[in-house]
């Protein structure tokens, strides 16, 4: 590892530390049995004057206020905790109630990035309990009308640092792209108002707005929205609106339906592309290589506290509808959880259309399916796995075509040689969870393959592994960092280093800092 690389880890090491401590440390009211209770109680971050979908705890002692997770889509999340000060939720009365449920438990501690099982979101008949991020809660001071609107802004920084045995590139890695160099992953700002799924006497409406800027938009560039920074300039650095849609949920259509219009992130993985949704810091090379996000309308239906279904119809995957490379794509998918609450399976067609690659851009049929599963009704200890199929017809060697310059960092620029026929590519991985302590979970990624037949994914015609180990440690609500070691092999090829390796080890950590 080079000397530069070096001081920048123990910079970045030192700034985390220096942030962290002024921030007040999350102070858990009661004993640790009463945070473990079975059945979690939702919770709601700095609330104001309660109303119907909105609750007010009142135990013994009250100290800080406590993030129920890390993550940021955790409209789901619940756990054990004492909160005061109200809710947004106009729709809520001023009695002594927590906030209704019309679903099963949360099945997972809130220690995680969500403490639900994959689906649809926003899960319906699950209320708001998202912390009131520190900008929220200053704009809702300054301007009462955002609160009354339910409307929330808040964003975070993720950036990191990693030690590799590469020297110009850890791609296929994902998303720490440069080796051995601190870069800002993501800058992100949101803005968002999340419907009301729980109460059934009315329409209700939403939506979020995703703005980012950092490396991290590599991965996430759909042709056609700001795609010329990756496609005609290939920068390290750029902007990219990741989630850009609107909601409305109709309550009268079986258990409810949440129709969203816009461009959304890819439903099925266990990975997301925004940092706080995450079980470690990297991306599994599986994830690397399927889709990312969509533009398109779809609906989510909720027929019982078992099965959900999710339809719709979008431009493809990566692809904007006004792009010469969309194509009307198919989407449908289906959410179970058993009667136990210690199963769920999440799967289906994530992209069905003919198949054919157009435009310069990828068109993949995409079939996914997850199961997840728990060990101990707390849902401190689980595991996830997820399969997919991929598939495309007269594609080229490397899938969509990058025409900026190369670059130290990724030179496979240009248009790869053809493929004839078939181009399929088959992944699997595992995540195993397990809780520490009220501050840690320990990540363990021991299954992470994809096998790319023809090279049409990555390049390279190879199966290509890794193996990942890493703990996330929150400081407080605000602060958390995730180290991480990691090992990846190529069986048939040299993919790593600009295709100078067959193999990569890295150690990596992050911080995240929310807003």
């Amino acid at each position: 590892m080079r000397i530069l690389g070096l001081r920048r880890f123990v910079t970045l090491t030192s700034w985390v530390v220096i942030l962290a401590n002024p921030l007040p440390i999350p102070a858990f009211a009661g004993s640790e049995q009463d945070l473990q209770i079975k059945t979690p109680i939702p919770r709601q971050i700095e609330v104001q004057p309660t109303i119907a979908s909105s609750l007010v705890l009142q135990p013994a002692s009250v100290a800080f206020p406590i993030t129920s997770t890390l993550g940021s889509s955790t409209i789901e999340q619940t756990g054990v905790v004492q909160v005061a000060n109200g809710s947004p939720n106009d729709d809520a009365s001023t009695n002594n109630e927590q906030p209704g449920r019309r679903a099963l438990p949360a099945p997972l501690d809130g220690v995680f990035p969500s403490s639900e099982y994959l689906g649809p979101t926003p899960l319906i008949g699950v209320p708001d309990t998202d912390p009131i991020y520190p900008l929220t809660k200053a704009l809702w001071s300054a301007f009462p009308a955002l609160k009354r609107a339910r409307i929330k802004v808040y964003g975070w920084a993720n950036a990191g640092i990693n030690a590799s045995t590469s020297d110009k590139s850890n791609i296929p890695e994902s998303y720490a792209t440069v080796p051995n160099r601190l870069e800002l992953d993501q800058g992100v700002l949101r803005i968002e108002r999340v419907p009301d799924t729980v109460q059934t006497s009315h329409v209700d409406w939403g939506f979020r707005f995703t703005p980012m800027y950092g490396i991290d938009y590599r991965w996430t560039t759909a042709q056609g929205w700001f795609s010329g920074q990756l496609l005609h300039h290939n920068y390290l650095y750029g902007f990219d609106p990741v989630e850009a849609y609107g909601l409305v949920y109709v309550p009268s259509v079986a258990k409810g339906m949440v129709i969203k219009i816009g461009r959304y992130i890819s439903p099925p993985d266990i990975e997301a592309q925004l940092a706080p949704d995450n079980y470690l810091y990297t991306h599994s090379l599986m994830f690397t290589y399927d889709c990312y996000t969509q533009t398109g309308i779809n609906a989510a239906i909720k027929l019982n506290d078992q099965w959900s279904i999710l339809f719709g119809i979008h431009a493809g995957d990566d692809i904007a509808p006004w792009n010469g490379a969309a194509h009307p794509t198919a989407m449908a998918m289906a959410r179970w959880v058993s009667a136990s609450n210690n199963d769920s399976l999440w799967g289906g067609i994530d992209s069905l259309n003919g198949g054919r690659f157009k435009g310069g851009h990828d068109n993949l049929q995409q079939f996914n399916l997850t199961w997840t599963h728990r060990f101990n009704e707390r849902g401190t200890f689980l595991t996830t796995t997820e399969t997919y199929y991929i598939f495309q017809t007269h594609a080229l060697v490397g899938g969509t075509v990058n025409n900026g310059p190369p670059r130290s960092f990724f030179q496979g620029v240009g248009p790869g040689a053809p493929i004839s026929g078939n181009a399929p590519a088959y992944g699997v991985v595992n995540y195993t969870e397990l809780k520490l302590s009220k501050k840690d979970f320990l990540s363990l990624r021991p299954v992470d393959y994809i096998v790319d037949f023809k090279g049409e994914r990555s390049g390279f015609a190879t199966t290509m592994a890794s193996w990942t180990a890493g703990v996330t440690h929150r400081f407080n609500e605000l602060v958390s960092v995730r180290p991480e070691v990691r090992y990846e092999h190529a069986f048939s090829a040299r993919p790593w280093d600009n295709g100078q390796r067959k193999d990569q080890f890295m150690f990596a950590i992050d911080a995240l800092l929310r807003f």
